[in-house]
């Protein structure tokens, strides 16, 4: 008897870090995310710095968005996430705290969920110029499950509140 594929699903990852050396870290974020099982980047944002959200007494962040490609369910990849982040030492003293790798899913196909640890679309995006900008950089005609298209929800967002680091090669 043969093994039927698990369907493909198109995900959106943030990731973002702040100690460290946090370019360095969300280029590992990158490759993690690659080398997940049963996934495939599609595309990667640039890089881009924005000042801390919440607790504002820490470094600048960088941060940046990934397209994936992945047969895991959203559980099995906030499960593998959560892996990636604890393989490189984040620690959650408390909500916005210091981070050297934070991983984010912010989209799952046209996925709603929320159940306690896990919200798709995230909870927060659409407040989030550090997402959406670098979100509508790779993914601009991505939907957000009954918010819209993600190019117009970007240009609602102050984009002057993040700045690009290292734009990623055509």
């Amino acid at each position: 008897m043969s093994r039927v594929p698990a369907a493909k699903h198109a995900a959106c990852v943030a990731l973002g870090a702040n100690i460290g050396e946090p370019m360095r870290q969300i280029e590992e974020g990158f490759a993690a995310l690659a080398a997940l099982p049963e996934t495939r980047l599609l595309a990667r944002s640039s890089l881009y710095c924005s000042a801390p959200v919440g607790y504002a007494d820490q470094p600048d962040f960088i941060n940046a968005v990934a397209m994936i490609e992945t047969a895991l369910g959203p559980h099995e990849l906030l499960a593998a996430l959560l892996a990636v982040e604890r393989a490189h030492g984040r620690v959650r003293d408390f909500p916005n705290a210091p981070r050297t790798l934070d991983l984010d899913i912010v989209l799952y196909g046209d996925l709603v969920l929320h159940e306690p640890g896990l919200t798709i679309p995230h909870a927060r995006m659409l407040e989030r110029a550090f997402v959406m900008v670098p979100l509508a950089e790779i993914a601009p005609d991505a939907q957000v499950p009954g918010r819209g298209r993600v190019s117009e929800l970007a240009a609602r967002l102050d984009a002057d509140s993040v700045a690009q680091l290292q734009r990623m090669p055509a």
